[in-house]
C-alpha cells in the first residue's frame, strides 16, 4: 500500500531572524490555567503551493519576510522566549522581541507531484519543516524544482493551539495579500481567571491529574520494531465517513462523524493489540476539545469577541478507556456510545471554568490528560476540520494544493489529527502518529477507508 516517493535533499540558502516590525516594550506574558495542561512539545504545520504565476522566488521571500514582521507586530508572543520568570516562579513567555528564526531553502531536485506526502517521516521531517531551536515559533520556506513552494511552521505548543497556530498564519497571509486581518489576537489573560473561592466537579479527576514521572524503566513491556512511532498521511472518502456515521448511530442516537471515525480508531487499536498477542491490554482514546464557544456561553458580545479571538489554549482533553478484550467483542454502535459518554463530560460551559479553578490549586505542579498519565499507549485524536485552512492560507499566488500538520519524530505520544481535504468537501486528511504496527494493520485490514495520500487525488 506504501507510495515510492522521490529522495531528494535541500539546501539552505539563508537563515535569519525575523523581528517584529514595531516591538512592544519587553515584559512578561503568564501562562493562563489552561496553558498549563499542554505538556512543552512542539507541533508544526506545512503548506504547499504550486508555482507562482509571478514574481521571483527572491522576491516572494523578501515579502515574506516583511509581512511576518508585521504579523508578529499583532502576534509578539510568537517572537518572544519561554523562560522561567525569577519574581513568578514559572515558566513565562518573554516578549522580549528575540525574533523568530527564518529559514530560506532551496530543493531544486524534486517536484511537488515527486513529494511522498503519505510518508511525511521521508518527505517532510529534517527537509521542508524546520527544527526549532531557540523561540516559540521557527519558518522555513522552501522552493522546489517546479517552482512549487513549501512553507513549514513549528510552534511550541505551550504558547499556541491548533486554532491559535491557524489564527497566527492566515493573518500572515492576510497581511502578506496586504489586506487587514479577518482577526486580531487577545492575549487578555483576565478572562481565564479562577473564580473566587475556587470549585469544580470531581469529574476533573476523571479528565487531568498530576503528573508523575516514572520512578523506574518499564522492562516489563517487550519492545520491538513495531513499537517505532511513524508518521503517516491518508485521505478518507465522504461516502465511507458516512457509512461509519450510520454503522456508529445503530442504537438510535445520531453519532457525530468524529465520534464515529474515534470508535473506529479506537477498536482497530484493540485489534492490532490483541492481534499482536498482547492481550487485554488497556485502551486508552483521548479527544481534544475546544472551549472558546463553550466558555462564550451567556458572556455577552465583548467576551464573546475576546474568547473567540484569544490566542493559546483552550482546551480540554476527555479520555476513556477499555480493556481491548472488550472492544473487540463490541460493535461500532457500542463504542461510539461510550465515545459519546466520555465526551459529554467536557462539552459545557461548566466544565472549562472548573478546569480552570481545579488548576489554580495545582498551578505549581505539572499537569497531564489523565489518558497520559498510564503507562498504556494512549491516543489523542484532534480535529481541525473547521479550521478552513484551504481557504485562509493564500499568500498571494493561490490556495493551498495540500496542508496538513506535522508532529516532530522525537514524539513519543499517539497523535491524530482530522483535517478538511483540498479537493473534496465531504472527504477528510488524516494525519497520523502512531507505532508501525497499527499502521501495518490499518493498511491490511482498513484499507477500504484509509487511502495513502498521492499527488493524483490532490489533483497536483
Amino acid at each position: 500500500m506504501g507510495i515510492e516517493g522521490k529522495s531528494f535533499s535541500v539546501k539552505v540558502i539563508d537563515n535569519v531572524v525575523v523581528y517584529a516590525h514595531e516591538p512592544c516594550n519587553a515584559h512578561w506574558l503568564p501562562f493562563t490555567n489552561l496553558d498549563l495542561l499542554v505538556p512543552p512539545f512542539d507541533v508544526g504545520s506545512f503548506f504547499c503551493y504550486k508555482k507562482p504565476s509571478h514574481g521571483s522566488f527572491s522576491t516572494i521571500i523578501n515579502t515574506l519576510k516583511a509581512s511576518l514582521s508585521r504579523a508578529l507586530a499583532l502576534y509578539y508572543p510568537l517572537a518572544g522566549q519561554i523562560l522561567w520568570n525569577i519574581d513568578a516562579g514559572e515558566n513565562q513567555i518573554h516578549c522580549n522581541n528575540r525574533g523568530v528564526d527564518f529559514i530560506e531553502a532551496v530543493a531544486d531536485n524534486v517536484q511537488l507531484k515527486e513529494l511522498n506526502l503519505y510518508n511525511p517521516d521521508e518527505s517532510i521531517e529534517g527537509k521542508l519543516m524546520p527544527k526549532k531551536l531557540h523561540g516559540v515559533l521557527a519558518i522555513q520556506v522552501t522552493e522546489l524544482k517546479c517552482g512549487g513552494i513549501v512553507i513549514g511552521c513549528m510552534f511550541d505548543h505551550r504558547a499556541a493551539d491548533g486554532y491559535s497556530a491557524n489564527m497566527f498564519i492566515s493573518s500572515w497571509a492576510d497581511i502578506t495579500r496586504s489586506e487587514t486581518p479577518s482577526m486580531l489576537p487577545s492575549f487578555n489573560r483576565s478572562i481565564f481567571n479562577p473564580r473566587f473561592p475556587t470549585t469544580y466537579s470531581s469529574s476533573i479527576d476523571d479528565v487531568f491529574a498530576i503528573f508523575e514521572p516514572p520512578t523506574k524503566p518499564d522492562n516489563n513491556q517487550n519492545h520491538d520494531e513495531g513499537d517505532l512511532l511513524i508518521n503517516r498521511i491518508y485521505y478518507i472518502e465522504g461516502e465511507q465517513l458516512s457509512r461509519l456515521q450510520t454503522l456508529a448511530s445503530e442504537n438510535e442516537r445520531r453519532m457525530s462523524k468524529l465520534e464515529a471515525f474515534t470508535s473506529f480508531l479506537w477498536k482497530i487499536i484493540a485489534l492490532t493489540i490483541e492481534d499482536s498477542g498482547n492481550f487485554n491490554r488497556m485502551c486508552n482514546v483521548a479527544l481534544a476539545v475546544d472551549g472558546r464557544t463553550r466558555l462564550t456561553e451567556g458572556n455577552g458580545e465583548e467576551k464573546e469577541k475576546l474568547l473567540i479571538s484569544h490566542f493559546g489554549n483552550v482546551l480540554s482533553i476527555p479520555s476513556g478507556a477499555i480493556r481491548s478484550q472488550e472492544l473487540k467483542g463490541m460493535s461500532l454502535s457500542e463504542i461510539a456510545t461510550a465515545v459519546h459518554e466520555f465526551l459529554q463530560i467536557a462539552t459545557t460551559k461548566e466544565h472549562f471554568l472548573d478546569l480552570i479553578d481545579w488548576v489554580e490549586e495545582r498551578r505549581s505542579q505539572p499537569l497531564i490528560a489523565k489518558a497520559f498519565a498510564t503507562s498504556d499507549m494512549p491516543v489523542m485524536i484532534s480535529s481541525g476540520q473547521r479550521f478552513q485552512i484551504m481557504d485562509k492560507m493564500d499568500f498571494g499566488w493561490g490556495k493551498v494544493a495540500f496542508g496538513s500538520c506535522h508532529v516532530p519524530s522525537s514524539r513519543k505520544d499517539c497523535y491524530i489529527m482530522t483535517l478538511p481535504s483540498p479537493t473534496k468537501n465531504e472527504d477528510w486528511v488524516v494525519y497520523m502518529h502512531m507505532p508501525m504496527k497499527i499502521m501495518n494493520y490499518i493498511e491490511k485490514h482498513a484499507n477500504h477507508m484509509f487511502k495513502p495520500m498521492n499527488t493524483e487525488y490532490l489533483q497536483i
